[in-house]
């Protein structure tokens, strides 16, 4: 691939954590409150690995670290709100 693939790689990463924070805040907006949606999480994960595939092509230690780390924290959370959700379906 060429740089400019990369960089557009990097911009697409960088786009979908944006979306995260886009998505956030008009559900928050609709809501009345500071709200994170499910799809902040999916965001983040996209955002992230893409991000990741990034950082390693540009072999920057500290932004794979970052994003590596943040994916596993985007997926734990996506566990806990699908068992919150299982729970929350099975005393119904």
């Amino acid at each position: 691939m060429t740089a400019n693939h990369w960089i557009m790689i990097g911009l697409i990463g960088q786009g979908c954590f944006f979306m995260r924070f886009l998505i956030q805040w008009v559900v928050s907006e609709k809501r009345g409150e500071s709200t994170i949606p499910h799809s902040f999480w999916y965001f983040s994960i996209g955002g992230s690995a893409i991000l990741l595939c990034y950082s390693i092509h540009k072999q920057d230690p500290v932004f794979i670290l970052g994003q590596s780390v943040g994916s596993i924290i985007y997926i734990r959370n996506l566990m806990l709100i699908s068992r919150k959700n299982q729970t929350a379906s099975i005393g119904n």
